[in-house]
């Protein structure tokens, strides 16, 4: 193959992106609503078109591919999400997710609190067929290979059976949109050994690796794996429960500015730190949008019928309009198909409730 300038998307390409919307829910972001409305003007700049949820009065003119709708309601820092989602129609969030589940839009993002984020999500997007909760996962901001992690708070407490289905959806994210072929998956524990672990490590670590044993297309079962071996390389993907992932999560993302706090200080403290800060400026710049959080757009919210992104609250809007691009893409690249497919393949989806219970069901609600 000969190098070159990219070639123009194909018909087909060009008509998908043009069908693909993702709706963003602008309240809750800690610079406030405008700054998300910047992040979606420089999305529509790279060619994804976004419907606003927000309050107009903030959010300024919409440029071209953006569109915006009243709605100053929040709930992102509701104190019960569930009961809030359920008695607030007209939040933002809430209409965010209901114009994914019409079909307005293909994606759903939300600019702050994952809570609400989640609830809105399950009760008008829904869960997609088969699934038992769903995940955040996250690509962590890890040099030179993509490492995802989930569950990082969707569920506090999980099962075998959930676990198993995140390794499925953490493979498909893994491949479709990182590029990984056949990605290692590995169950955080305390130690390599089999035999270590919570009950609940131990029974997810001997059903995948039964289904390892017996034939595994999606991915490669690596077995347990540390805490250090989050940011090693040991596995492409690493799945645990929503507690233990997001204490994982803020304990790296507290190390790492820290670090980078004290190198700053470093290098400004004195003469001699101030040249040799100057000397790696530019070997350290690349390695530094390396690992910004921002770069990868936020956690994935996995599980649902269609695919829900939700970036940091914190995030500029440069990180708004890398999480709102994350979620246009993995909408035209199917990944909500793609784990459905690798979970039935894989004989890991729920299985339906028997004819009895149905039938119960049926002459409750008739």
């Amino acid at each position: 193959m000969t190098s070159g300038a990219p070639s123009s998307p194909s018909p087909d390409a060009r008509e998908d992106r043009a069908r693909t919307v993702v709706a963003v829910d602008c309240n809750g972001a800690d610079l406030g609503p405008a700054e998300v409305a910047a992040g979606a003007a420089i999305a529509a700049q790279r060619g994804v078109r976004v419907l606003l949820f927000g309050p107009a009065d903030e959010l300024g003119d919409p440029p071209d591919g953006v569109e915006i709708v009243d709605a100053p309601v929040s709930i992102a820092k509701a104190p019960d999400p569930v009961a809030a989602v359920r008695s607030t129609p007209e939040a933002s969030i809430v209409q965010a997710a209901r114009a994914v589940a019409d079909g307005r839009a293909q994606a759903l993002v939300c600019a702050g609190g994952t809570g609400a984020a989640l609830a809105a999500g399950t009760f008008n997007v829904k869960r997609a067929h088969g699934i038992y909760r769903p995940a955040l996962a996250i690509p962590l901001p890890v040099p030179r290979r993509p490492v995802t992690l989930l569950d990082v708070g969707a569920s506090a407490e999980a099962r075998r059976e959930h676990l198993v289905q995140f390794a499925f959806m953490g493979a498909a994210l893994s491949s479709a949109l990182l590029g990984v072929s056949r990605p290692r998956v590995g169950l955080l524990s305390n130690g390599e050994e089999a035999a270590r672990g919570s009950t609940l490590v131990l029974e997810a670590h001997a059903e995948l690796l039964q289904r390892a044993r017996a034939g595994l297309e999606a991915f490669e079962f690596v077995g347990n794996v540390e805490g250090g071996d989050v940011v090693n390389g040991r596995a492409d993907v690493i799945v645990t429960d929503g507690f233990t992932g997001n204490i994982a999560l803020k304990l790296m993302e507290g190390v790492s500015q820290t670090i980078l706090g004290a190198v700053r200080d470093a290098a400004t403290s004195s003469a001699r730190g101030k040249v040799g800060g100057l000397l790696l400026r530019g070997a350290l710049g690349p390695f530094r949008e390396e690992i910004d959080p921002e770069a990868h757009g936020g956690a994935y919210l996995l599980g649902l019928r269609r695919l829900g992104v939700i970036p940091h609250g914190r995030f500029t809007r440069t990180g708004f309009a890398q999480a709102i691009v994350r979620a246009e893409r993995g909408a035209r690249e199917d990944l909500v198909g793609q784990t459905q497919r690798a979970l039935s393949e894989g004989g890991a989806l729920r299985p339906p409730p028997p004819v009895s219970a149905m039938a119960a069901s049926l002459r409750e609600t008739g």
